[in-house]
């Protein structure tokens, strides 16, 4: 019930309802993150990846290797190359030359997701990342600016110890409105 008013505030009363439900956030990613998150490393087949994303109800993972540090993530986006498949960048022709109009690289990444059989294959390398010292608004801004629906937690060791999603940050504004 509290996201529904939170909702209704929002598209009634402008965004000044935001500001004030921001303002009642709790301070730290800490304080709202999930802690110990399910995790997969590269070798994981996707198709396990995939099921535990149906089965948990998520949309990502974070990916960590043997000693648990953190080398990249798996979401939504990514497994969409294995449905849609790619289109090869458009090119011309002149004097037997082929000129691309599209990067070559894009495709030949995108293609690679496509066809990849195991998360390391299809995962995107260098997550955005925060400490759970973060304060939330920072967080809730950064994963605003890039456009990213998740944040994996890392210890100050570089470990994973929880995960921040979209979700979270709505929840904790949902509870600021009481």
């Amino acid at each position: 019930m509290n996201h529904i008013r939170l909702l209704a505030a929002i598209f009634y009363n402008g965004f000044r309802d935001v500001y004030v439900n921001v303002a009642k956030m709790p301070k730290t990613v800490a304080e709202v993150m999930s802690h110990d998150p399910i995790v997969v490393q590269p070798e994981t087949p996707l198709k396990e990846a995939i099921k535990i994303l149906a089965e948990k109800h998520i949309s990502g993972l974070p990916v960590v290797d043997q000693a648990g540090s953190l080398v990249g993530i798996i979401s939504e986006t990514d497994l969409m190359w294995q449905e849609t498949g790619v289109t090869p960048p458009a090119y011309i022709m002149i004097l037997d030359s082929m000129i691309y109009l599209q990067n070559p690289a894009t495709y030949e990444r995108d293609l690679h997701k496509a066809l990849g059989q195991t998360v390391g294959e299809v995962m995107s390398s260098k997550p955005v990342t925060v400490t759970a010292e973060t304060p939330l608004k920072a967080a809730a801004k950064l994963m605003h600016d890039r456009k990213v629906h998740r944040l994996p937690v890392l210890s100050h060791e570089g470990k994973v110890m929880g995960i921040l999603t979209r979700g979270d940050i709505i929840r904790a504004m949902a509870a600021g409105t009481d």
